[in-house]
């Protein structure tokens, strides 16, 4: 489980230091959660898993952090949100005996491709699964994490390195060969710099000027991406660049933001509950 720690040659800032910094209100109208947007590029179009790697990626060296075991999990996450934003996947609506975000089940919408390989393999399974299962138990199998050798079919295998020859095919992304001594590595340096640049600089106005205190008010795009950072644990990255005061700003309303009730908000008008189910799921593992 992640945690959203503060920089430590400051003193501990309460949520007062809000008040230094000025917000303004989001007048972006509430998108539905089965629309395909990719508003936020005009130019590039990155899904959800792109975009949580490339906020993981050390520029220059091209590589994840090797103490981060969280972005794993998180992009298969970020795999389910994606497939529900598509219009492709769902919860099962809520019953007497299933009310709770856990406990429901993930049912097809529709089988019909996205154009992404992840997302199509992962659809495919979902497809072919009988009886159905949970948002949890998705994550686990897709990651690999399941005794059971009957359901390590459902692990998808490579998937840094696929997500990230899809950066490269979009000219984000470059490869390289690094020796680390004992072996070769295959890494991705950032060679638009811009492109993550705007995306760091996207989640940083989302909680400081265009902060609105609301999730539901918020563009589910940048909600998700929100959640799934802090579940891979690569949002100190995006609020590194930050002054003292805007860090601490930014940090408490993340983690006000993150330690929501998932079953609370995912109950409320316009809620995509996917978000909030996949935060649930990280929030118990």
């Amino acid at each position: 489980m992640t945690t959203l720690t503060h920089r430590a040659r400051r003193t501990e800032v309460g949520k007062n230091s809000e008040k230094k910094v000025e917000s303004e209100e989001d007048t972006n109208q509430d998108r539905s959660p089965d629309h395909e947007d990719f508003s936020d590029s005009k130019d590039i179009r990155l899904t959800l898993m792109e975009e949580v790697l490339l906020l993981g990626l050390k520029d220059k060296e091209g590589y994840t952090s090797f103490w981060n075991d969280c972005i794993s999990s998180g992009l298969r996450g970020g795999i389910l949100i994606e497939l529900a934003m598509r219009g492709r996947i769902y919860l099962e609506p809520p019953t007497m005996r299933k009310k709770r975000l856990l406990d429901r089940k993930v049912l097809l919408k529709s089988d019909s491709p996205t154009g992404d390989v992840l997302l199509d393999e992962t659809l495919k399974h979902i497809k072919a699964t009988e009886p159905t299962e949970t948002v949890q138990t998705w994550i686990e199998l897709l990651t690999g994490e399941t005794w059971n050798p009957f359901k390590l079919q459902y692990q998808l295998r490579n998937v840094r390195e696929r997500i990230a020859k899809n950066l490269v095919e979009k000219g984000i992304l470059t490869t390289e060969k690094q020796n680390f001594l004992l072996f070769d590595m295959t890494t991705h340096p950032v060679t638009n710099t811009t492109e993550k640049q705007r995306l760091v600089k996207k989640l940083q106005d989302s909680v400081l000027e265009r902060w609105v205190n609301d999730p539901q008010r918020m563009d589910k795009r940048t909600l998700a991406l929100l959640v799934l950072a802090h579940s891979s644990d690569v949002l100190e990255n995006v609020f590194s660049s930050l002054t003292d005061d805007k860090y601490d700003v930014a940090m408490n309303r993340a983690k006000d933001l993150v330690e929501l009730d998932p079953e609370v908000e995912g109950t409320k008008h316009s809620a995509t509950e996917m978000i909030w189910a996949v935060l649930a799921a990280f929030n118990k593992s």
